[in-house]
C-alpha cells in the first residue's frame, strides 16, 4: 500500500467488546470487525499493556479473543510497560473539567500512556472521552499529539490510519480541540 508503515496501535477493550464475529449484522459489530481484520492482514501492530490485556480479557467477544490470538501468533502485538504519566495525570486532577469528567479521563489514561509510549494511536469507541482529551489537549503538550480514532464514528479517519496517509493527522487531540 502506497505510503503506509507498520504502526503501534493502542487498542481499547470497547473494541473487544464491541466485535462481532462473520455472522454479525449490527453496524458497530461489523465496522469493529471489518478495522480488525484489516490490522490483522497489513503490516500493523497491536500495543498490550498488562492493564490493557487484562481489560481485553474481561471484555473481548470471541472474534475478538481469536483475533488477538492470531495476531500474537504472527508476532504483531507489542507489550510494554510505559512509565506512569505523573505530569499529565496531576494536571488533569488540577484541571477545570468536572469531578466526572476527571475520573473518566483518568479511567483511559492507561490508552495515553501507551500510546505516548509508542506511535501515539488510540483506537477506541469512546467519544465523549476522547472529546474530553482534546480539550485538555490544549492545556497539556503531552496530549497533543495522539491521534484518537473511533472506527464506527470516523471509518475515513480509520481508513487514513491504517492506509498511512497524512490526513490522519487531522484526528489529533490537538487539532479535534480547535473544533470543540
Amino acid at each position: 500500500m502506497k505510503g503506509s508503515r507498520a504502526i503501534s496501535l493502542v487498542i481499547d477493550a470497547s473494541i473487544a467488546r464491541a466485535s462481532g464475529g462473520i455472522e454479525a449484522v449490527h453496524p458497530t459489530a461489523t465496522a469493529v470487525r471489518d478495522f480488525l481484520q484489516k490490522v490483522l492482514i497489513m503490516c500493523h501492530r497491536a500495543v498490550m499493556t498488562p492493564a490493557i490485556r487484562l481489560e481485553w480479557e474481561k471484555h473481548e467477544s470471541a472474534f475478538a479473543r481469536k483475533w488477538r490470538r492470531s495476531m500474537v501468533a504472527r508476532k504483531k502485538v507489542i507489550v510494554i510497560s510505559p512509565q506512569e504519566m505523573s505530569e499529565v495525570r496531576a494536571a488533569i486532577k488540577d484541571g477545570p473539567a468536572s469531578k466526572n469528567d476527571k475520573s473518566a479521563m483518568i479511567k483511559d489514561l492507561l490508552l495515553v500512556e501507551a500510546a505516548i509510549a509508542t506511535d501515539e494511536r488510540v483506537i477506541a469507541l469512546d467519544d465523549k472521552v476522547k472529546t474530553l482529551f482534546a480539550v485538555e489537549s490544549a492545556r497539556i503538550a503531552g496530549l497533543r499529539g495522539i491521534v484518537w480514532i473511533n472506527p464506527v464514528t470516523n471509518p475515513a479517519g480509520a481508513m487514513a490510519l491504517l492506509q498511512g496517509d497524512e490526513r490522519e493527522r487531522q484526528w489529533t487531540l490537538a487539532e479535534m480541540s480547535k473544533q470543540e
